[in-house]
């Protein structure tokens, strides 16, 4: 976004770190909050045959609930990334400034129609295929065995929501310029002056990096998990039921 595809500098690929940091620690404790009892009343309400459903409606309302601190970290990050600003405070206090408080949420509309998505189709994949997994096995998983599926259900999702997160993107990058008018006009704009397989871009390093960290985050949420349910006392162990 900021060169083109010009030389990359090392440096360059941490820009925007710490902003980052800051936001998605309360953005990750927010999602988790709502997701996991979302999840557990869903299963109980709904039938076994649709679980599934549970999954996908719990990762989506998740999404929702963490959006209001995703968002302007995202944001800001992004802005951070091509350059725009040299510090996370300075980027808020100059956005603030230049486009009021709302500039904190540009783009939001596209954030959600990627993440709510990309939440719902994330958890649905891995939730699904971890019961098929215990289902064949007929034991419970591995560390290395939920960090594989957590890889596999973040490849896929990053896949599928490609051009979800470009329209996102060029919608959070644009700053006051304002080179689009909303979601609509930024794919009509795109499909006519670079093609449909703009919607493509940069999917090579977004399957990569996503399938990398759904591997970690879904490993390290796993075993987050079992070692919690392990200090807990047995009657409050039920928090934590078959998945």
């Amino acid at each position: 976004a900021a060169r083109g595809g010009g030389k990359v500098v090392l440096k360059g690929l941490y820009s925007g770190l710490g902003g980052n940091l800051a936001g998605v620690l309360p953005a990750s404790a927010i999602f988790l909050g709502v997701y996991e009892p979302a999840k557990q009343k869903l299963l109980k309400a709904l039938p076994e045959n649709l679980s599934a459903f549970a999954h996908l409606t719990a990762g989506a309302l998740g999404g929702a609930a963490s959006s209001l601190v995703r968002v302007p970290t995202e944001v800001v990050k992004q802005r951070m990334q091509t350059g725009q600003f040299a510090s996370a405070p300075a980027a808020v206090r100059l956005i603030v400034a230049k486009e009021g408080f709302r500039g904190l949420y540009a783009g939001y509309g596209s954030f959600l129609l990627r993440d709510l998505p990309f939440d719902a189709i994330q958890f649905c994949i891995y939730e699904q295929l971890r019961i098929g997994y215990k289902l064949a096995a007929q034991r419970d998983l591995n560390d290395p065995e939920n960090a594989i599926i957590g890889a596999v259900a973040g490849a896929i999702t990053g896949t599928v929501t490609n051009p979800l997160d470009v329209i996102k993107t060029r919608l959070m990058v644009q700053g006051s310029s304002k080179q689009y008018k909303g979601i609509l006009d930024c794919v009509r704009t795109i499909m006519r002056e670079e093609g449909t397989h703009a919607f493509l871009k940069g999917i090579g390093p977004r399957v990569l990096w996503i399938g990398i960290g759904g591997s970690i985050f879904f490993g390290v949420l796993e075993k987050t998990k079992q070692m919690l349910a392990k200090k807990r006392p047995e009657n409050h162990k039920s928090f934590y039921p078959k998945q």
